[in-house]
């Protein structure tokens, strides 16, 4: 997730430190105008599933959504397998796949995007890769905040490694990983080798596999788009693919089935999509496709956007692509799907945990329709329980 969360700096070292600074904010900011008074009075939303999730928590000022929406996703599974609620240290899994981001970016030789954001997959890779720690062992705060500002920490990172990709040796040192590792002990602490949780010392490796406990190849990457082949693998082209990941490529209808089938079943889904839409509300916790285009629409339309149910556009795949390859869906924000409800008329919404705090109408949660939920989704993870029979043949799982 990337568009907004992260800057793409001028000047990585000076200029672009206050813009990663407050990126998260300003984009909270300007989502919240989004509004429309008295909206939350006008929905009536009965809960048809809710299942186990940990509290809503808050990602600051940081382009962190995919670590904060993979780990609520890890720890609702954690609930789903009968094991004790543990807050998971997404700090943890961004400073790992930050340095695993760092070395692609130096093997390209600068011909990789940078910045703060992820994908689903990088959860998994760290995961597997380096194991797991609780919050509690390794916040990230190291530097007298109660909330993430990544700002000034990406901004020398960056500059770092483009001063070492420009290397005027010619030829690289071995020392550049472990002084790349200390700008990030330096902001967010030392990296936690091992630790005691609950009385008994674990390594990350040994606490993953003890203490958390899932298969990470039990969980299936599913996308769709109408160019690629279907029940396919295939790269998702989106910057923060930088560890070029594959997704199964389905029906834009399987997308909407699966997350379905998933909470019929007891399996949340972690969700990544557009949120740049004027549809998208986070102060009133709605997301819906109107029947008109924002511009189109009169004041008083605009004014009233989100009091109360709304008819909505039927969408197709030609639409999604389209939307995909013009730039009006990109690749902004990752969520957590834990629920389904439905509003007075009877329609359904997905019920979507957020990581901007509990500062909505809904103390952190959202409700979006499936229309939304086709037209801007980019990818989705889910367990492979959790997927149609049917599409999981498809698929060849």
């Amino acid at each position: 997730m990337r568009k907004i969360f992260y800057p793409i700096l001028a000047s990585a070292l000076f200029l672009g430190a206050v813009q990663v600074a407050n990126a998260q904010d300003n984009l909270v900011n300007s989502l919240s105008k989004n509004t429309s008074d008295n909206a939350k009075e006008s929905f009536q939303f009965t809960e048809l599933i809710n299942l186990a999730k940990t509290p809503v928590q808050n990602q600051g000022s940081s382009g962190t959504c995919w670590s904060y929406s993979g780990n609520s996703f890890l720890e609702s599974e954690m609930l789903r397998m009968g094991k004790q609620p543990v807050q998971l240290s997404q700090i943890f899994v961004a400073r790992n796949a930050y340095a695993d981001r760092a070395n692609q970016y130096v093997k390209m030789h600068g011909n990789l995007a940078l910045g703060e954001g992820g994908l689903f997959h990088d959860v998994m890779n760290v995961y597997k890769k380096y194991g797991m720690v609780p919050q509690d062992v390794y916040s990230g705060l190291n530097y007298g905040t109660t909330k993430n500002q990544f700002g000034e920490m990406s901004a020398a990172m960056e500059g770092f490694l483009k001063g070492i990709v420009s290397n005027p040796n010619g030829k690289l040192t071995t020392n550049w990983k472990t002084a790349y590792s200390g700008i990030m002990d330096a902001y967010l602490g030392a990296y936690p080798s091992e630790f005691t949780y609950n009385g008994k010392k674990y390594t990350p490796r040994t606490f993953a596999d003890e203490v958390v406990g899932i298969n990470p190849n039990d969980y299936i990457p599913l996308s769709s788009f109408k160019n690629e082949e279907l029940y396919k693998p295939f790269t998702l082209m989106i910057p923060d693919n930088w560890a070029f990941g594959q997704y199964y490529n389905v029906p834009m209808n399987d997308i909407t089935n699966t997350i379905d089938y998933a909470l019929k079943n007891g399996f949340t889904v972690a969700w990544a999509q557009d949120v740049s839409e004027k549809s998208f509300s986070w102060k009133n916790g709605v997301a819906y496709v109107p029947t008109k285009r924002f511009e189109d629409m009169t004041a008083d339309e605009k004014a009233t956007m989100f009091n109360g149910p709304k008819e909505e556009r039927v969408i197709t795949e030609e639409m999604r692509q389209t939307a995909f390859d013009n730039y009006e869906t990109t690749d902004d924000h990752g969520m957590h799907i834990v629920g389904l409800a439905k509003d007075q008329n009877g329609k359904e919404y997905y019920i979507i945990k957020n990581s901007w705090g509990a500062s909505n109408d809904y103390e952190g949660y959202m409700y979006v329709t499936k229309a939304y939920v086709q037209y801007k989704t980019l990818n989705l993870l889910v367990h492979k329980n959790g997927v149609p029979k049917q599409l999981l043949k498809k698929i060849g799982k």
